[in-house]
């Protein structure tokens, strides 16, 4: 009983806690030669308030807390210190300075991060990644100036903010689905002009699976219901034009949802009038399609130039395979169903993430139910393997389009006194050309009696091949000899000196004008003084 007693009195208590203090202090002390002044302060003022809020009163003696617990107090301090001083001190797995930021719209349940650590573009930029779902994004969007992409979001129970410009985006989540809708996200991303896997065209094509209805409807036009069997569908605006098909039962579709919510199997006429009154409600478009009872699922995918093909057959009975239990099983890719796969590649531009869902039902037919881009699930133990054939396709077309960017921007910045020069370069050369023209216009100028322009040749004085007037020996010996005038053409700069504010044809005429009189006046000259040169 004394050992009861002397074990868990307040003083040994006491003792122990004052040691703990000391300890504590020595630990301070140490962070603050190890992280310098400032940090230490902030470890030892964090690990005080940690320890405050464990500590407690003081214990009295029948509910004092053992040596045990003590431990325990300490080992949190110690956690807590550790997780502080490594947010305080942890440097990004990239360079600011040389980077292209990549942003990934998905889920939190797969980390991007390990498919892009230490990944490059354009030789030496790092790729930085932000990770985040729709409804944690925020953003600003300028048609000159890129797009400015907030972030808030929990992880670990804290809240974090980030701010950034990316530079090119993957969407790997629905931008459309129950009760969700961010289409005004995507517009923003494509309003700045940001490029992404699949394109912004191309996500924005396929928000409605209606309208990606239509285009597949055109491609069995083309290719004809036997290498493209699509399942027929009726589909209405609202539910005042919704009609009781002639055959049940019918798969009845509200809205927009995916994987396999918003679905409904109706087997009658009263079931698929209370189904209507429930779309009412909803405000929706609807679409039906007849059932047929399958043997299997079939997903056919396409990421790049890698094809695979599953087969998920319900275990639990369902008639929706992806509900409730199911058997996955990887199969080969027929010709057909690379047909399929390839064709619904080439829609919206192109698509470089797509898959084709189909069913195999039990009369040996198969059906093409619909069509997904870039936000198909991904299904089967290759998961790992189709994430990093991705992530590839995601830093090849990331090279491609920074390169890109980084050509126009050299381009746009440098390129315009070039491109200003070369618009001045064709007027001079032009009133360069016109020199001759006028020179000549100017040396078929003659008085009546007079001579033509005299050419100077090897042998002398010739005159031109036309007919000239009677001139004496005399004066025809006495005649000066023309020399070609250099001051007479005009040089670029003086075409350029021509007011600014006249047109180029009144430039180009005024110029042929003057260089006329020039010449003429100059002609005048040599033929007088040809002609009385003795008298």
């Amino acid at each position: 009983m004394n050992y009861l007693r002397r074990r868990f009195s307040s003083s040994d208590i006491q003792k122990d806690l004052e040691d703990e203090d000391s300890k504590q202090q020595n630990f301070g002390n140490a962070a603050s030669n190890f992280f310098g002044f400032g940090a230490g302060k902030k470890v030892v003022e964090e690990m005080s308030s940690m320890r405050t809020k464990f500590k407690g009163p003081s214990p009295s003696a029948p509910n004092s807390p053992s040596r045990g617990n003590l431990a325990n107090i300490t080992g949190n301090i110690s956690g807590g210190v550790t997780n502080m001083t490594k947010g305080l001190f942890s440097k990004p797995g990239y360079n600011k300075d040389k980077c292209k930021c990549l942003l990934i719209v998905d889920d939190q349940h797969t980390d991007w991060s390990k498919y892009f650590r230490g990944k490059k573009v354009l030789g030496d930029y790092d790729v930085r990644l932000e990770q985040a779902e729709f409804r944690e994004i925020s953003l600003s969007s300028y048609s000159e100036g890129g797009c400015v992409v907030d972030i808030h979001s929990h992880r670990s129970g804290s809240k974090v903010a980030k701010s950034f410009k990316p530079d090119f985006v993957l969407i790997r989540q629905h931008p459309v689905d129950v009760n969700e809708n961010w289409k005004s996200v995507i517009l923003g991303l494509y309003y700045a002009g940001v490029p992404s896997v699949n394109s912004l065209e191309a996500v924005y094509s396929m928000l409605d699976k209606p309208w990606v209805f239509a285009h597949l409807a055109q491609i069995q036009k083309n290719l004809g219901k036997e290498q493209f069997p699509l399942i027929e569908q009726t589909f209405f605006p609202n539910h005042r034009e919704m009609t009781a098909p002639a055959k049940f039962p019918v798969i009845v579709k509200i809205g927009n949802a995916s994987n396999g919510a918003g679905k409904v199997k109706i087997d009658n006429s009263y079931d698929f009038q209370d189904v209507t009154s429930v779309i009412a409600v909803t405000n929706c478009y609807s679409t039906t399609e007849p059932y047929y009872d399958s043997k299997y699922d079939i997903h056919i995918q396409k990421i790049g130039n890698n094809y695979k093909a599953y087969m998920r057959k319900s275990i639990s009975g369902n008639w929706k395979a992806n509900i409730g239990s199911a058997m996955l099983e990887q199969i080969s890719v027929n010709e057909i169903w690379k047909l399929w796969v390839d064709e619904v590649s080439q829609l919206f531009g192109g698509l470089d993430i797509c898959a084709v869902q189909g069913i195999q039902a039990k009369d040996g037919r198969q059906y093409i139910i619909e069509a997904k881009g870039s936000s198909m699930t991904l299904l089967g133990e290759s998961q790992e393997d189709d994430r990093r054939l991705i992530a590839d396709l995601v830093l090849q077309k990331m090279q491609l389009s920074c390169k890109q960017s980084s050509t126009s921007k050299s381009l746009s910045s440098g390129g315009m006194q070039p491109a200003a020069t070369s618009r001045n370069t064709p007027q001079a050369g032009n009133s360069a050309r016109q020199v001759p023209n006028g020179q000549a216009m100017g040396g078929t100028a003659k008085i009546d009696g007079g001579p033509p322009n005299m050419v100077g040749g090897p042998g002398g004085p010739v005159p031109a091949p036309r007919p000239q007037p009677q001139v004496s020996p005399r004066a025809t010996s006495s005649m000066p000899i023309p020399q070609p005038q250099q001051s007479n053409r005009p040089q670029p700069q003086q075409v350029n000196n021509i007011n600014a504010n006249m047109s180029l044809a009144d430039k180009t005429e005024a110029v042929i004008r003057d260089l006329q009189e020039e010449d003429t006046m100059s002609n005048l000259k040599k033929t007088f003084a040809g002609i009385f040169g003795d008298m």
